[in-house]
């Protein structure tokens, strides 16, 4: 099936979204400060430019977009256009999420993912239990884990669920 925008249109309509400040960025920055936590944003001398950054602790924190990281979660529908190419664009992202995070552990980062889902959407979780698994994630030491709707999980070095 055909794009329903031209070339110039759907361009435009990519080039619009944002890569830094978004609405969950900011909902998990005020949980982290609401912790008292000390963090950095982006920086770009790490794999896959973390979004947060907690030094003090060695951990990193990626917020990803359901869509975009291919979450299986209410969140995330394969387009009915030009599926193949969204396959292949959004395939392409989950492989370089886990070559990042393969990275960031053998510098010796722990790594958290905090999914789109549990910081907007009507399952999201309440910044009371959000923050909750934060604290209990960041000062227990485990080296992986996610936070989805469902609550937090560990992952293996390849992003995944255990």
């Amino acid at each position: 099936m055909a794009d329903v925008h031209n070339k110039e249109t759907r361009s435009r309509n990519m080039r619009a979204i944002a890569t830094r400040d978004t609405a969950i960025e900011k909902r998990l920055a005020a949980c982290l400060t609401s912790l008292e936590l000390d963090f950095r944003v982006q920086d770009a001398s790490l794999p896959g430019r973390p979004d947060f950054i907690l030094d003090e602790y060695r951990c990193v924190i990626f917020t990803h977009g359901c869509f975009w990281h291919r979450h299986n979660c209410y969140l995330f529908k394969i387009p009915a256009t030009r599926t193949d190419f969204w396959l292949e664009k959004i395939g392409k992202n989950v492989t370089r999420d886990a070559r990042d995070c393969a990275s960031l552990l053998q510098q010796g980062w722990r790594v958290l993912i905090v999914w789109e889902c549990a910081l907007r959407g009507r399952l999201k979780l309440s910044d009371a239990a959000l923050n909750e698994r934060l604290e209990e994630w960041i000062c227990e030491g485990q080296q992986t884990a996610q936070i989805d709707t469902t609550g937090i999980h560990s992952m293996d070095a390849m992003g995944f669920s255990k």
